[in-house]
């Protein structure tokens, strides 16, 4: 049985600190959705998750050791991380670019086995990207580099994958099956998965448990279906106000993420559709209560 324990973690980048104070509990056959408003902590979550932060308080383990005592390739073998942004130096191939996810399993200097090449072309093809594997990985889309990566993550063969917006760069039909093929993967396989996401709407229908962060530290922890309570509700629409929207509704809207001047409001319609006013885009996001009618000139 697989156990990645945070405990009242205080994490951050010099003076500023991001984490206040966090607990969290992944087990396997779980996948945890982390959703936030942006600044919220999710990513930096991730990486104390991943022992990649230093720790200013509390402890992370995993099956009750403390993830710091660890050499980076054992807990590459259990722990396998997906950065927002992958990066490559070199023109790999696709199959090259999965294959590197078994770096850690390999012998120093050592050359890979049967077992190395079976394992990646097994992840190709979860991922529906065995037809790639020859093509090199700046030729293909965001999408298909994406599922190449989390190919990699797969073929790394640890218990726990870590997220960072994992559906980043996929359209709509594929940010669904990819979520629910990694829901597979953790009740199939054991798998313990948390992923920072951005879609409630994925959150609420992928995720076994929903865990939400503002200002670095932990307001809800629990099923989709309790995960956005009233109390909840309210603190959303402080957020609102805080950042400078003016929300005029008959209804509940559940989250907001600001890009430049642009606001992504989380919510649904009733017809399901979504909803672009101004510099607002207003998106359907399941299982949460209905759309807010918005003021675009608040804003900008």
């Amino acid at each position: 049985m697989t156990a990645l324990v945070a405990r009242a973690v205080r994490a951050g980048y010099g003076a500023r600190v991001v984490l206040g104070g966090c607990d969290l509990a992944l087990r396997d056959g779980e996948i945890v959705a982390i959703v936030g408003p942006n600044g919220a902590g999710k990513s930096t979550l991730l990486r104390v998750l991943a022992g990649l932060v230093a720790l200013r308080a509390g402890s992370v383990s995993l099956d009750g050791r403390d993830v710091r005592t660890f050499d980076r390739r054992a807990l590459a073998r259990r722990v396998a991380v997906v950065p927002q942004v992958f990066e490559t130096l070199f023109p790999f191939t696709v199959r090259e670019i999965v294959m590197l996810g078994r770096t850690a399993r390999l012998p120093l200097l050592g050359r890979r086995s049967p077992d190395d090449v079976a394992v990646v072309e097994r992840a190709l093809t979860v991922f529906g990207i065995a037809d790639l594997a020859e093509r090199r990985i700046d030729e293909i889309s965001g999408g298909e580099r994406q599922r190449a990566v989390l190919a990699m993550a797969l073929a790394q063969g640890g218990d726990v994958l870590l997220l960072d917006e994992p559906t980043a760069h996929l359209d709509p039909a594929h940010q669904l099956t990819t979520l629910a093929l990694l829901r597979d993967l953790a009740l199939t396989r054991g798998l313990a998965i948390v992923a920072a996401l951005h879609d409630l709407n994925l959150a609420a229908t992928v995720a076994t448990r929903v865990v939400v962060l503002e200002r670095g530290m932990v307001v809800a922890d629990a099923p989709p279906r309790d995960a956005f309570e009233p109390e909840l509700v309210a603190w959303l629409m402080e957020t609102f106000q805080e950042i400078g929207i003016e929300v005029r509704t008959r209804n509940v809207v559940t989250a907001v993420e600001r890009s430049g001047n642009q606001y992504r409001v989380y919510s649904q319609t009733p017809d399901g559709e979504a909803v672009v006013e101004g510099d607002l885009v207003v998106h359907a996001a399941g299982r949460v209560p209905d759309v807010a009618e918005l003021d675009p000139s608040a804003g900008g």
